[in-house]
């Protein structure tokens, strides 16, 4: 009996010890698995983040309205193409977009697709991005360097040429007109206003039109267009016939302005461009004329599609010129056409533009 107990004995701390013995390797291997499945899952999904290549989008304001479309449908876009981007945002300052271009390079992004602060203080960063073997699109505004890798915008250009031409369709060619400009140094400024004078220094040659007032504005500001407005009233008495804003933002200032005058009865012809919601809606209610769409799902998708075809080092379709230039359309808005173009086409929600109908 005693012998019995203690063979139970033996075989019962056997059994334990081999027990222990079995955590212990299945716990080293389950760890081990863990960190190893886990691990591994991390590895994987690390080498997966790993190994997709960064892309870098550098804004120069998420503030405007128009920009979180910008963030969003490039990211989807991008993510979609097995790239890992990321955005900064420079709010319109110089010195913090160097920043982040350099913050891009160090975290490893090996195309930058930037929306200049400043077009000509940007080409500094063409350079900087080559010497770390990374790329550069210039997206929305030019950056001035001949070595730029691709350039991926809306034609501003037209978008200049349309507002002009329905300015003078509407005043017959003749009166009092104020020319609300962005920010100086922005290449898109200059190519709206291109547009302008392609259409108007005829006119103005003749005498038939004057620009009365003209100024750029910091950060596009629609505060600074609205002071701008009211000194152009003021200076000219109302005796203002076409207001020809480079974005939604100033001409929503020129808008409040004149209804703050009392002129909205004079129907002053009032043109802007990127389509806000609040300005389409101006639009459809009567207190605008037009708006000129920029439809941001097109751009911001060419510019992901530009930055995988870059980091695979194969050619971009449809790029032209030197350096390589893909234009994406604009769009003219009138009350006619508002709901068309910008509701049904789902660029903004019914509940966004309720006058337009």
């Amino acid at each position: 009996m005693r012998l019995t107990r203690s063979l139970l004995v033996v075989t019962l701390l056997s059994s334990l010890a081999s027990f222990a013995t079995g955590c212990d390797k299945s716990s080293s291997s389950g760890g081990s698995g863990n960190a190893g499945g886990e691990g591994g899952a991390a590895a994987s999904s690390g080498g997966s983040a790993e190994g997709k290549t960064k892309v870098a989008f550098l804004l120069a304001t998420l503030q405007e309205e128009r920009y979180q479309k910008d963030k969003k449908y490039f990211e989807d876009k991008a993510t979609a193409l097995g790239l890992a981007p990321f955005t900064l945002s420079a709010d319109n300052d110089n010195a913090k977009q160097l920043s982040q271009l350099e913050d891009a390079l160090s975290r490893g992004a090996k195309v930058i697709v930037v929306q200049p602060t400043d077009s000509t203080a940007a080409a500094s960063y063409v350079s900087k991005a080559h010497a770390k073997g990374a790329k550069i699109v210039s997206y929305d505004r030019s950056i001035k360097s001949d070595d730029l890798d691709v350039y991926v915008s809306h034609d501003a250009f037209k978008v200049g040429v349309i507002e002009a031409e329905e300015a003078v369709k509407a005043t017959g060619g003749k009166g009092n007109y104020v020319l609300l400009d962005g920010q100086s140094g922005h290449s898109v400024v200059a190519e709206i206003d291109r547009g302008y004078m392609s259409v108007l220094k005829p006119l103005i040659d003749k005498g038939d039109i004057k620009i009365v007032v003209e100024r750029n504005h910091d950060s596009w500001s629609p505060e600074q267009s609205l002071k701008t407005m009211e000194d152009a009233i003021a200076k000219t008495k109302g005796d203002i016939q076409a207001v020809l804003a480079n974005n939604s933002g100033m001409a929503r200032g020129a808008v409040q302005a004149i209804q703050a005058a009392n002129l909205g009865s004079k129907k002053i012809f009032t043109a802007g461009s990127d389509a806000d919601a609040s300005n389409i809606e101006y639009v459809c209610e009567g207190k605008q004329t037009i708006e000129v769409l920029k439809d941001i799902k097109p751009l911001a998708e060419k510019a992901a599609e530009v930055a995988l075809a870059l980091s695979q080092n194969k050619p971009i379709e449809g790029a032209t010129g030197k350096p390589p230039t893909i234009a994406i359309g604009v769009h003219l808005i009138t009350k006619d056409n508002a709901k068309a173009m910008i509701v049904d086409s789902g660029f903004h929600p019914a509940k966004a533009v309720p006058a337009c109908k």
